[in-house]
């Protein structure tokens, strides 16, 4: 599949320093925590990956179509809401 990158996707990127390397990196290594079935025009899901040991979650929607992964939003999970290595949010109050 081609990787598309949003541009909201490719700002935090920048932000957070976070390489398209990194990205493709985590996509290889890593494995879907959460799902968004009603998102469109693609239903995206959450996936956490590692960039060597730096834990990594994208969002992503695939277009199987036309054999694209949209990479919507990357960030590096935060220990403050994430349990369980990154894969389970914590209740906020």
């Amino acid at each position: 599949m081609r990787l598309i990158y949003r541009q909201h996707a490719i700002k935090r990127m920048f932000e957070r320093s976070i390489t398209p390397n990194d990205i493709v990196e985590a996509l290889s290594n890593g494995r879907k925590i959460e799902e968004y079935p009603n998102d469109t025009p693609y239903p995206s899901y959450l996936w956490l990956g590692f960039s060597g040991s730096r834990p990594i979650h994208v969002v992503i929607a695939d277009n199987w179509e036309d054999d694209e992964r949209i990479i919507i939003t990357v960030y590096e999970p935060n220990t403050a809401q994430w349990a369980d290595k990154f894969t389970k949010r914590l209740k906020q109050p």
